[in-house]
């Protein structure tokens, strides 16, 4: 501890200090690629290969690759507005973009909950302009 730390400890002053400096330059953002279609949103990262999303894409007519997966940290860190529809998968926030955003629980309970797969499919068809729900 440094004698400036102790006279600032003394006079009951708290440091704060930045975790993310790179943050507050500017130099940490997150691009979305041109090529995203969907952008999903979610707590933790999670693992495309999984078979609800196999259906869910395949109804959505979207490939795999060109969706892109962010953190709800992530979130604060986009350096432009989003300009593709958006899932908040088991997230509770508001984005600043006035485009599509489906809502859903976790994956987990999204998979187990018949109730819940039935109104993330409500919402799919609500955006059938944006989203081909047609069987083949």
């Amino acid at each position: 501890m440094t004698k400036r730390d102790r006279l600032l400890a003394q006079l009951g002053i708290t440091q704060w200090v930045v975790r993310s400096p790179k943050a507050l330059q500017g130099e940490l953002s997150v691009l979305i690629p041109d090529s995203t279609r969907l952008l999903i949103i979610t707590h933790d990262h999670i693992d495309l290969s999984h078979s609800l999303f196999a259906d869910i894409f395949t109804a959505m007519r979207i490939d795999v690759s060109s969706v892109y997966c962010i953190t709800t940290k992530d979130v604060e860190l986009l350096s432009e507005s989003i300009h593709c529809p958006c899932w908040l998968l088991g997230v509770d926030i508001t984005l600043s973009t006035q485009g599509i955003s489906l809502r859903s629980p976790a994956l987990n309970d999204l998979s187990l909950d018949g109730n819940a797969k039935r109104s993330f499919w409500q919402q799919i068809y609500h955006y059938e302009e944006y989203f081909s729900i047609n069987s083949h």
